[in-house]
């Protein structure tokens, strides 16, 4: 009996249309220009996260301006390219997030020169309280792997369709895991219950309203990506797991 192929809207795991797979060794143009964008992203965000910001009723860190674009990218680069492009990506803005840590807290510690003033600003803005890094870390890292791979296993499930469905419900849990892990490791003890669940619930509320709103520009820029990329990635036979670098 003949194999009946399946039609996808930009590209194919079986059948007579062009395979548009990302295969290992093909040139891949605008790849590293968005994993550059991702990773600047996650290092500005976690920068402006040092203060607390203030919308309305609600008090947010300032990472909340831009780091909900992270996930947009995560977005991007998972639709188009495929879980383990995006997870090289995610492990590539860990390890940027750490060496900044890392350099901000040796140079914090590090004696001031007799003729600069600055060292109790600087340390107060530039210098990382270690449970807030293992925090950020832990959080980024889970939050981001679960989008991509929700993100991932949609788009196979529904053959490429409805995209909106698959940002919007990528965020809704890797945002949530996000906030729920950051929060959790970050200030339990530091503050009453019910303050840390409406903290949490108003960040990650802001968090995903970010991606409803900007749904219309990341389907603008993955239509195009795919077109000028000659690519549109299915993970059928993905090793999701998170730890494999190859």
């Amino acid at each position: 009996m003949a194999e009946v192929s399946r039609q996808y809207p930009y590209g194919n795991r079986r059948g007579n249309i062009p395979d548009r797979q990302v295969h290992p060794g093909r040139a891949l143009r605008y790849y590293d220009l968005i994993g550059m964008g991702f990773v600047a992203v996650v290092l500005i965000s976690t920068i402006a996260a040092q203060k607390l910001i203030a919308l309305g009723p609600l008090v947010m860190p300032g990472g909340i301006v831009l780091f909900p674009v992270s996930y947009i990218f995560s977005d991007i680069l998972s639709e188009c390219y495929g879980f383990s492009h995006s997870r090289r990506i995610v492990w590539m803005g860990f390890a940027a997030n750490f060496v900044m840590a890392l350099v901000f807290t040796l140079v914090v510690a590090l004696p001031p020169a007799p003729a600069w003033p600055y060292q109790t600003q600087f340390a107060t803005v530039l210098g990382f309280v270690p449970r807030i890094v293992v925090a950020s870390l832990l959080a980024y890292l889970a939050g981001e792997f679960a989008n991509s791979y929700v993100l991932v296993r949609m788009k196979v499930f529904t053959q490429g369709r409805h995209l909106w469905m698959r940002t919007i419900g990528s965020t809704l849990v890797g945002e949530g895991i996000d906030s729920l892990i950051f929060m959790l490791i970050a200030f339990v003890g530091t503050m009453p219950w019910p303050v840390m669940w409406t903290a949490t619930a108003s960040v990650y509320l802001v968090k995903v309203a970010y991606e409803i709103v900007i749904t219309p520009l990341t389907y603008v820029i993955v239509r195009q990506l795919k077109q000028a990329e000659g690519v549109d990635h299915y993970d059928h036979d993905t090793d999701f797991n998170p730890f494999r670098f190859k």
